[in-house]
């Protein structure tokens, strides 16, 4: 005996398909708003890199031409900047830090100088290896010739190291920009706190994040893009770091 038809649940596709337009329609709604909140992330990672770049080269040259009690302070710099979670020291810096020293900094600044600390451990690495990846030689030739050690580092090493630490910069780019999205545990309005804000209204979970996703992709893109063409520009046809 045949058994009874069982009816076919609806597939999650189909599901989805019902819902593409109220999904869209959220999205087209909400994209104006998360754009500003690319800019506020766009902000809170230039503003970031600059302060690690800052602070990154000086720390870089302690590390390969200081006092070796200077450089072993600025190891255990890059250690504990390197070391503790970016939530926790966002937390240390305006929950605690700020409130101890009764300190009024808005959660947008805190978010641009604690990234900006751990940028420049990270930063003075890279600097360090670009360093380190040059010749000596030509280091004692800027002295035979009668140039400081201010300005042998000034003019001769750091225009190459910083030349070949483009490349390096496009990692740090993408990982800034996905700390960027951390901030938002301290109400910094960037791109997750904004599609969080929407999604909690509108009950649109799923396009929103995945829309967010998107703008980080295309964000990502864009800045490791951008550089790649500046290390093209800034490129010297034939020069190489070996054999020199």
């Amino acid at each position: 005996m045949a058994g009874r038809p069982q009816l076919m649940r609806p597939s999650i596709f189909c599901e989805f398909c019902k819902r593409m337009p109220e999904s869209l329609i959220a999205i087209g709604d909400a994209l104006p708003y998360l754009l500003q909140g690319a800019l506020v992330t766009l902000t809170v990672v230039i503003g970031a890199m600059a302060l690690g770049l800052i602070l990154g080269i000086p720390l870089a040259v302690g590390q390969v031409y200081g006092h070796p009690a200077f450089r072993r302070a600025i190891g255990l710099y890059v250690w504990f900047f390197r070391g503790i979670p970016l939530l926790a020291f966002l937390f240390l810096f305006y929950f605690g830090l700020c409130t101890a020293l009764d300190i009024n900094l808005s959660a947008f600044t805190v978010a641009i100088i604690v990234l900006g600390l751990i940028s420049s451990a990270y930063q003075s690495q890279i600097f360090r290896g670009a360093i380190l990846s040059l010749s000596e030689g030509q280091f004692r030739a800027a002295r035979a010739l009668g140039m400081s050690d201010l300005k042998a580092i000034s003019f001769i090493v750091l225009p190459q190291a910083l030349r070949l630490s483009i490349p390096a910069w496009s990692n740090e780019y993408s990982i800034l920009l996905k700390d960027s999205a951390v901030t938002y545990a301290l109400g910094v309005a960037e791109i997750m706190a904004r599609a969080h804000f929407v999604a909690t209204r509108t009950y649109q979970q799923l396009p929103l994040y995945f829309t967010a996703g998107v703008i980080f992709l295309l964000l990502t893109w864009a800045g490791t893009k951008g550089l790649r063409i500046l290390e093209e520009r800034v490129r010297i046809p034939g020069y190489t770091t070996h054999g020199m």
